[in-house]
């Protein structure tokens, strides 16, 4: 029976199924019809369950070729991952992490920079049979499958490498549709790109950990090292995060952590990737249970360089930035113990000032010779909403105050011909303003010192000799000085600064105000900024800066005398006293300060050969502080950083003995009181550094006289007079805008008149003074306002002698003239005497 039944169904097999009835009814008897139908019905039954499963089986395979082909490789996977941007110091150590457009810290690095144990790891852990499959693993499918039914439960997957990128750049929900598109996606990936290539994506584009993308990322927000710096154990640690970040979070659960590294070990020996011995050693090794605090040093300098707002402070960075998504670090020239000591020096200061209402300051301090920026603060505390710390006081537009002063003196120097010693007024002046009335300027104390050579003015920061120099000067010339030292930020016309420019009334960046006195540390050359060194998008493409070479603004004389003034503790001393903020010890340091009006901002800013530092403290919303200076405010933290950056530096004057033949200056004696060559009657001398020309032809001081008095009256005696009725006497014979001062200081004046019983000869100046236009200077220039009444616009002419002339034609006694179109020339006479002209512009 069991023979016929064999052989009915191989017939069956041989001729089909159909025609298994018509064999029944030509072979089988009644008899046995009944075993052969059933027989025939569980044959059929189980070759369709078959049927049914094969076809249940190769259903999503067939779904997921037809998804494959159907599937374009997403765009991103034929680029580098983007990386985060690493912002480092000089020393190579990182400032700040911005984070990519994901929020996440990445650093994507090409598959060879990753040791072979780290791959190995990788691919234990994640997907043994990866250089085999073709993104999809059938066998690892079929086991997941049937393990899963088994259990009833998922307690296996089945993800390859290839399908955890293609999850990775394309998410879905967790559905059966979403990982078919996944395996299709994955197919796609393996037909489009290497094995080495995949393997790379993954490294750097799969999450390992809290806002962490990437293999390399992990490395070193876990173990603190690159991967090539990883042992065995970390490697295992690291390559098994990828299957729950969150779960073997080695901060959070240590131990689960372990336990999965000791898996991809046992993995990794299987593989024969490692020996039994050599996993075992590893398992030995503690976990790391520290994630690496995320640096944030120098953040508003970062947060400029990685937005690119900062590109335009250095020559060729913004070329070199360029694409700024695709950079991976960004070299800069900070310092970074000297950044922590202006940080910190900024915090300390601000907290003995917390009663004056001061809560910003800032600092940028600058290498000389390579103008390289060492230290960038630009707050005290960058997420301080109350205190608007976010704002960065370096770039941010602020009035100077004072500390203008000294390029208002180099345009006098290098215009006028004016030194240290030139004597300078510090008695009341009065400006005509163009609105009409006048600027009567004031020292700070709202003392009068009279006549002040030109180094105590600048080192005492006397307002009124200020003023004067500039509208002798004139404001235009000043202001394209200004200009040349780089105060770009001053874009109007000088008449809308007026004389007030000398006094700081223009708003300019703490960075200008750093980068013009590295010019005067420089012997009056400019140096370009450098911020970054290096800009890097790969270990192949890199960007080198190197310094930029700047260009003269100012004889190397006139920046040697200006430094020297400035660095005289002496010159600086009736307005700071004998120590102040403003010296460093055993370093030689010019250094010049600056208060805004209503105590609204003030500076410190000064050089030793080595560096410049400047400082700013005020507040952000503008609000004044209370009586705070630049010597109070600025001045402490200048020094801590000055002082920090000056380390080894040894003491040498920026005008040593040996130099000064070289720059053309001499050093030589003048009237104290003057600044003019002794005269016989001068009676007292200081030693001062001069032009060479100007020590050797310099006028000789006027000033002081002797003269013979008649003893009866005290006046000048003539010759008629002799005996004992004559002595001679010293007294000063000053010129008419110092006489109200020298009247009120009770100086030795000399008479203006003679004894009536022996009156002196007539002479051309009973003053000792020879005829002199002293206001305008020679090449000035006026504008007429056009909305302004004409014969309001007068030019008060300041001159010494008895007359003065326009054009010939003599002004009356208020000495005013009508501004008119045109070239004009002012002379002063007295008696036959003329005065040398001063030729003058109206437009």
């Amino acid at each position: 029976m069991r023979r016929r039944v064999a052989s009915f169904f191989s017939a069956a097999r041989r001729r089909g199924v159909g025609s298994i009835v018509a064999a029944a009814r030509r072979r089988l008897t009644r008899r046995n019809v009944g075993l052969v139908l059933a027989a025939v019905r569980r044959r059929l039954t189980r070759r369709r369950v078959v049927a049914a499963l094969l076809a249940v089986v190769a259903a999503p395979f067939v779904i997921v070729a037809i998804v494959a082909v159907f599937t374009p490789l997403p765009a991103e996977l034929r680029e580098p991952a983007p990386p985060s941007l690493r912002v480092l110091a000089k020393d190579g150590k990182l400032l700040r992490e911005v984070r990519a457009d994901d929020g996440a810290r990445a650093r994507p690095l090409p598959l060879a920079a990753f040791p072979k144990r780290v791959t190995d790891a990788v691919l234990a852990a994640e997907d043994r049979h990866f250089r085999s499959h073709l993104g999809v693993d059938v066998a690892a499918v079929v086991r997941a499958i049937g393990s899963n039914v088994a259990h009833r439960r998922v307690v296996s997957g089945a993800s390859t490498i290839t399908m955890q990128l293609a999850r990775t750049v394309r998410p879905h929900k967790r559905s059966l549709w979403g990982k078919i598109t996944e395996a299709g996606l994955a197919v796609r990936i393996e037909a489009s790109l290497s094995k080495d290539e995949i393997l790379e994506q993954y490294l750097n584009r799969v999450v390992y950990g809290p806002s962490m993308r990437g293999f390399a990322a992990a490395a070193h927000g876990y173990c603190g090292v690159a991967p090539d710096g990883l042992s065995l154990a970390e490697a295992a640690l690291v390559a098994g995060l990828p299957r729950g970040p969150s779960l073997y979070a080695v901060t959070k659960r240590p131990e689960l952590a372990r336990r999965r590294r000791d898996r991809v070990l046992d993995r990794m020996a299987d593989a024969g990737f490692v020996t039994n011995e050599e996993a075992e050693r590893a398992k030995a090794e503690p976990i790391a249970a520290a994630l690496d605090k995320p640096a944030f040093g120098a953040p508003h300098l970062v947060r400029g360089l990685a937005s690119g707002a900062l590109a335009s402070w250095q020559p060729g960075l913004a070329e070199a930035l360029g694409e700024r998504k695709t950079i991976q670090e960004i070299h800069t020239t900070i310092d970074p113990e000297l950044q922590r000591v202006a940080e910190d020096a900024v915090v300390t200061s601000l907290a003995a000032l917390a009663d004056r209402h001061v809560t910003a300051a800032s600092v940028v301090a600058i290498d000389n010779a390579t103008g390289d920026v060492l230290a960038w603060v630009g707050s005290p505390a960058f997420y301080d909403e109350a205190a608007l710390g976010q704002n960065d006081g370096v770039v941010a537009l602020r009035q100077p105050g004072s500390a203008l002063k000294p390029f208002v003196y180099a345009e006098a120097m290098r215009r006028l011909g004016f030194t240290p010693a030139t004597m300078l007024p510090d008695v009341e002046i009065h400006i005509p303003l163009p609105g009409g009335g006048d600027y009567v300027p004031h020292d700070y104390d709202q003392k009068q010192r009279g006549p002040v050579r030109l180094r105590e003015a600048l080192g005492s920061s006397l307002n009124i000799p200020a003023v004067d120099t500039i509208r002798r000067v004139g404001t235009e010339n000043v202001l394209a000085r200004l200009h040349a030292f780089g105060f770009e930020s001053l874009r109007e016309e000088a008449e809308h600064y007026g004389p007030a420019l000398a006094l700081g009334d223009g708003e300019v960046t703490l960075v200008e105000l750093a980068r013009a006195y590295v010019a005067l540390a420089r012997g009056g050359t400019t140096k370009p900024l450098r911020v970054v060194k290096r800009v890097v998008r790969s270990p192949s493409d890199a960007v080198l800066l190197a310094p930029r070479e700047g260009e003269r603004v100012v004889d190397e004389r006139v920046a040697a005398m200006l430094a020297d003034v400035l660095a005289d503790k002496t010159a600086r001393m009736s307005a700071f006293g004998d120590q102040n903020v403003l010296e460093v010890p055993g370093v030689e340091v010019a250094a010049k300060t600056g208060t805004s009006k209503g105590f609204r901002d003030n500076v410190a800013v000064g050089f030793s050969r080595r560096v410049t530092v400047a400082v700013w403290a005020g507040n952000f919303d503008g609000s004044p502080m209370q009586g705070v200076s630049g010597i109070s405010g600025a001045g402490p933290i200048f020094r801590a950083v000055m002082t920090a950056a000056s380390t080894g530096e040894k003491r040498r004057p920026f005008i040593a003995p040996e130099s000064a033949e070289q720059l053309g200056l001499a050093r030589t004696s003048v009237c104290a009181l003057t600044g003019d060559v002794p005269g016989p009657h001068c009676p007292h001398t200081v030693r001062e550094w001069l032009p060479a020309d100007a020590a050797e032809h310099g006028a000789t001081c006027t000033v002081h006289q002797a003269v013979r008095v008649d003893v009866r009256n005290g006046l000048p005696a003539g010759e008629a007079c002799g005996g004992e009725l004559v002595q001679t006497r010293l007294f000063e014979a000053w010129p008419p805008s110092y006489r109200a001062w020298a009247e009120r200081m009770n100086r030795p004046l000399l008479p203006r008149e003679s004894s009536p019983a022996c009156p002196l000869a007539p002479r051309d100046d009973d003053d000792g003074a020879a005829p002199t236009i002293t206001y305008p200077v020679d090449g000035a220039r006026f504008v007429i306002d056009p909305d302004r009444p004409r014969d309001l616009q007068l030019l008060h002419v300041e001159a010494i002698g008895d007359d003065v002339e326009v054009d010939g034609e003599k002004l009356p006694p208020t000495r005013e003239w009508r501004l008119e179109p045109g070239d004009h020339v002012l002379t002063a006479r007295r008696g036959a005497t003329t005065s040398k002209p001063v030729r003058f512009t109206v437009r």
